[in-house]
Order: structure tokens, then sequence, then C-alpha cells
């Protein structure tokens, strides 16, 4: 990018340069983990060039707002926001921002970066614009990007030893109708018209020869969101059971009714799912005021932990040695847990969330 920026930018009138790419990466892992470290996968990533500084940093927190957004909203996995250390920041990046999620096994994952790359990268490939004053200017540059592990975060925030469970705004089916003695007459033909009814969302009908029980069990492993069971009798009364995949909450809902009531259901859902992983983030985010604490709850209390920092890349490399712990992010809303540094003892710059991380 630097390379084809050199060529392209010439005015301020070029000037933002904003460009978004899907493309597959290939790195040489020594040990791969499926969806979270896989020798090539596929990412979102952007790049641009700015006329000064002021607007390079907006863009790059504004795109990682976007990316917490859209795992909190649409994913239902919430976030923490916040800065990179200088240790464990882009390469030649004045600023690294980060999202981080806690794995239901206490685990830390990166989920998105933002990197506000200042103008070094810009000089070293001479990256200029002539500006209204007739000067000759170097750009900024952002870049920021997620990957194809936020499918290992969907499975490992939300799933259960059924198997998946998918949040409703990104499942690709997010009801399955399972007809019940589908062979007596008119039950196809019902569940034909309920999923006709159903249109507004993502809907089909296992018609398969399978039983209902194994239907039930391969939708949940599947993490079909809702299922929908209507039988001779659910017809005759009119009704049809609705289960929740998450919950397995069972609701009769007349036919007349079940496209507005399996829309609010969804969305409930939905709101829930992010509310259980929010919980389980906070009941699992720890606080530690020195370093015998720390050791501890890192050892017995797999989570996050909150721990004041001096701000030494030295200090920060004893917690790695000590514990395996890693700086995660120096979240934007700071708090004083204590006037010292956990490692050193000395006075504490910044509050660090800590964490084993994938």
């Amino acid at each position: 990018f630097c390379d084809f920026y050199a060529k392209i930018i010439e005015s301020y009138r070029d000037l933002p340069k904003v460009y978004n790419q899907w493309c597959s990466v290939v790195r040489w892992e020594k040990t791969t983990r499926p969806f979270l470290r896989t020798m090539e996968f596929l990412w979102q990533e952007g790049h641009t060039a700015h006329a000064t500084a002021e607007e390079a940093e907006e863009r790059t927190i504004q795109m990682l707002d976007l990316y917490a957004d859209f795992c909190e909203e649409v994913l239902a996995i919430p976030m923490v926001k916040g800065k990179k250390t200088d240790k464990e920041k882009f390469a030649g990046a004045e600023a690294t921002y980060t999202i981080e999620a806690l794995m239901h096994d206490g685990k830390a994952l990166q989920s998105g970066t933002s990197h506000n790359f200042g103008d070094g990268f810009a000089k070293a490939f001479e990256i200029q614009y002539t500006d209204k004053d007739n000067t000759l200017k170097y750009v900024h540059q952002t870049s920021w990007g997620m990957t194809t592990r936020l499918i290992g975060a969907i499975i490992m925030v939300h799933g259960d030893n059924s198997g998946l469970v998918l949040p409703p705004m990104v499942a690709p089916t997010q009801i399955m109708i399972i007809p019940i003695q589908q062979k007596k007459e008119g039950v196809l033909e019902k569940a034909a018209k309920v999923k006709e009814k159903l249109g507004a969302f993502r809907v089909k009908v296992d018609d398969s020869d399978k039983s209902p029980g194994w239907k039930f069990s391969e939708q949940e492993m599947r993490g079909i969101p809702l299922r929908i069971e209507i039988g001779p009798k659910d017809i005759a009364a009119n009704q049809a059971v609705i289960v929740r995949r998450d919950t397995r909450e069972k609701t009769v809902v007349s036919l007349d009714e079940i496209d507005k009531k399996a829309g609010e259901i969804l969305s409930t859902m939905q709101k829930e799912m992010l509310e259980r992983a929010r919980a389980h983030r906070d009941a699992h985010t720890y606080e530690a005021h020195n370093t015998e604490e720390f050791a501890d709850i890192v050892t017995n209390k797999p989570g996050f932990v909150k721990a004041m920092w001096c701000g030494d890349e030295e200090c920060e490399k004893k917690i790695k040695e000590d514990t395996t712990a890693t700086s995660r992010c120096m979240p934007f809303e700071q708090e004083v847990l204590s006037p010292n540094c956990v490692c050193c003892g000395k006075p504490a710059k910044s509050m660090v969330y800590w964490g084993k991380a994938y």
C-alpha cells in the first residue's frame, strides 16, 4: 500500500485515501489452532492515508469502535477496548488499539486491532502531497483489521456441550421447522405455510426421513437459534411450539401470530446472549494489588486480571516470565486500583488488563 500511495498521492485534493480489502494470509504458525491460529486465514483489513495526524487518529478510533459495536451488537460478544503497550503494539506504529474478548475457559482473545502509523511509513516510502499552502507534507496512515478467528470466538463464547449456539443476527438459518409425524396428511403442507409466513427470517423445513429426536439434536449441534415443532395435534389447535437453542425454553404460539412471536424471541435471545457473555466476563475479571495476589489469581482463577503498571517494559516482561500472563490492553476507562505497580512497587502510570491468551 505504501508503494501504491507514493504513486497516486500528489495533492491535498487526493486525500483522504480509504481502502478496504478481503484477502487470505499465510503465516508459518508453529502450533496451529482451529480458527484462531491457522496456516492460512481470511481477513478484512483497511488502509487509509490522511493529511493530518488528527484525521488519522480519528479514523483509527472510529474503526476500533465500529469493530467493537459489531462484536457486541451482532456477535453478542462483549469487548474491552483499549490501547496496546509499546511492547505489544504493531511494529512501526505510533499506537495500536485493540478489542479484547474473554472466552468461556477464561482465556483472552484479541478480536480486532486498529493502528495509527503516523507519518513513519510515509517518510520511509516518500509518500508526500502538496498542501494548500503549496508546501510538501507527509501523509499520516492507519490500518485496521479482523479475521476469521471471530468464528472461533463465537464458538468459545456461546457454545455448549450440545454444539454451537449462534447469535440470531449471524445464524445462516435462524429458524428450523421440524414437522412431527410428517407422513400424516397435511403436516408437511402446514409446515410449508408456516415457512411462508416466516418469510422475513432465514428459515428452513427439515422434511428429511430422520426421526424428530435426531432432527432436534442436529438443530442444536448446528446452533440454529429457534426450532418450531408442529404436528397433527398442534395443527388441530392452530398452534406450534417454539424452542430456543440457548435456554431450551419452550413457548406455545398461535399460528396466526407466529411470525411476530418468532421475531420477539429472536430479538430477546440476541440481547440475552450478550448479557450472559458480559456477566461471565465480569464474573471472571479480578483485581490484583501486589505480586502475590497477581500470581495467585493467574494460577487459580482463569480470566482477566486488572492491575496497575509503572509503564516499564521490564516489569511487563517479568510478569509474562513469572506467570505467562500478557498485557491485553490499557483500557480507555482507566481506574486507580492502587498507587503502585503490581510488579515493582514503583508509582503506577496505567491500569492494565492482563490475562493468558490464545
